[in-house]
C-alpha cells in the first residue's frame, strides 16, 4: 500500500512539473522561415511544429486578420503580401504592396493594412477587403517598424537609415511629427495607455522612450550584459505585456530577451534564449511569450509569470516573424 501511494504521489508529482512547462490554452503560432521561404506551424499545446507550408521569397513580417482566419505576409523578395488562409493552411492571394515589404500592422478595425516598404521609402496603406492600395506614405530611408495608437489615431514608422520615428496622422495620412532616435530603429511599440512610444535602435543599443503628446525623449533604457561587448547587445522586437507592467526587448546576437518594468524602465532580468532573437509575440491569455532565434532555427517559449524559458521549437531556416491566434 505504502508503495503505491508513492507511485501515486509520484504520479501526481510529475503531472505537476509537466503543467508548469506545458501551456493550457491551445493556441497556433505561426513563425516566417526567411531563409526557408516558408511558415512554420506551431501548435502552442503540443509545443512542436504541425506542418511547415511554403510560400513566397523572404517572407519576415506576419500578421492576422481579426477574425484570426488570414495571415498576411511580407514576402519581400517577391514585392507582395500574401493571404494564407489559416484552415486550409494554402495561399489564397496577394495583396499590392511597394518593394521589398517587410513589417505591417492592421488598422483597430481590421480594414486597413499597413506595410513599410523598404526599396522605395514609402508606407503603404491596403484595404484589405478591396486589395487596393489607398494611400502612399513618403517616410525616411529603409522603412521598418510599424505601431498603431491605442485608438488608431497615431500611425508610427521607424527608418532605419534616417533614424527617426515617423508619427503619422491616420486621418489625413501625413507626417505630423519626426523623432530622432539611436541608430537603426526597427521596432516601435506603444503602451496600453498611448501615453509612451517605446523604439528600438539596433545599432545605438538603446530602447527610447518618447511622450505621446509632447513626441519627446523622455529616457533611454540601455543595456549591459556581463561578458558581451555593447555592439553585440542590438536591441530589436518589443512586446509590452498584457497586464502593462513589463516590456519585453529581443537583444538579437545577444541571444537575450531583457525583460523591462514598464513604470520605472529598469532591466530586471535577461532571459537566455537562441540565436540572434528577432521578433516576439505572446500568446492571446498573456502566460507565454515566442522568440523567434534567426541564426539558431528555433523559437524559444518563454513563461512569463516564472520569467523562465520553457522550451525551444525547432523550425525552419532563419525564423524572422511571429503571430499567434486562438483556435
Amino acid at each position: 500500500m505504502q508503495a503505491a501511494m508513492m507511485s501515486r504521489l509520484g504520479v501526481a508529482a510529475l503531472s505537476m512539473l509537466v503543467a508548469t512547462v506545458a501551456p493550457a490554452a491551445a493556441y497556433t503560432a505561426y513563425v516566417s522561415n526567411e531563409k526557408g521561404n516558408s511558415i512554420s506551424v506551431i501548435d502552442t499545446e503540443k509545443l512542436e511544429v504541425t506542418k511547415t507550408v511554403k510560400v513566397g521569397q523572404r517572407p519576415r513580417g506576419v500578421a492576422l486578420s481579426r477574425d484570426g482566419g488570414q495571415l498576411f505576409i511580407c514576402a519581400g523578395d517577391d514585392d507582395a503580401i500574401q493571404i494564407l488562409d489559416t484552415k486550409s493552411l494554402t495561399i489564397v492571394g496577394e495583396l499590392p504592396s511597394g518593394p521589398d515589404p517587410e513589417l505591417l500592422i492592421l488598422s483597430p478595425d481590421g480594414k486597413l493594412l499597413y506595410t513599410s516598404n523598404e526599396n522605395d521609402n514609402l508606407v503603404t496603406a491596403i484595404d484589405v477587403a478591396t486589395r487596393k492600395v489607398v494611400s502612399e506614405i513618403p517616410v525616411g530611408v529603409e522603412p521598418e517598424g510599424m505601431a498603431l495608437s491605442p485608438d488608431g489615431k497615431v500611425l508610427v514608422n521607424t527608418s532605419e537609415t534616417t533614424n527617426m520615428a515617423h508619427l503619422i496622422d491616420t486621418e489625413t495620412r501625413k507626417i505630423f511629427a519626426n523623432v530622432l532616435v539611436d541608430a537603426r530603429p526597427r521596432s516601435a511599440q506603444f503602451t496600453a495607455d498611448g501615453g509612451e512610444l517605446w523604439v528600438s535602435a539596433e545599432v545605438g543599443g538603446t530602447v527610447s522612450v518618447i511622450g505621446a503628446s509632447t513626441h519627446k525623449i523622455k529616457q533611454k533604457i540601455a543595456f549591459e550584459i556581463p561578458g558581451l561587448a555593447k555592439e553585440a547587445i542590438q536591441p530589436v522586437g518589443i512586446k509590452f505585456s498584457l497586464d502593462g507592467q513589463r516590456a519585453f526587448v529581443a537583444l538579437g546576437p545577444a541571444n537575450r530577451v531583457a525583460v523591462i518594468n514598464a513604470a520605472t524602465k529598469q532591466v530586471e532580468k535577461y532571459l537566455l534564449v537562441g540565436q540572434r532573437v528577432w521578433q516576439l509575440a505572446f500568446t492571446p491569455d498573456g502566460k507565454y511569450l515566442y522568440a523567434t532565434n534567426g541564426v539558431s532555427n528555433d523559437v524559444s517559449v518563454i513563461d512569463v509569470a516564472a520569467l523562465k524559458v520553457v522550451k525551444s521549437i525547432a523550425v525552419g531556416s532563419f525564423p524572422w516573424g511571429v503571430a499567434i491566434a486562438g483556435r
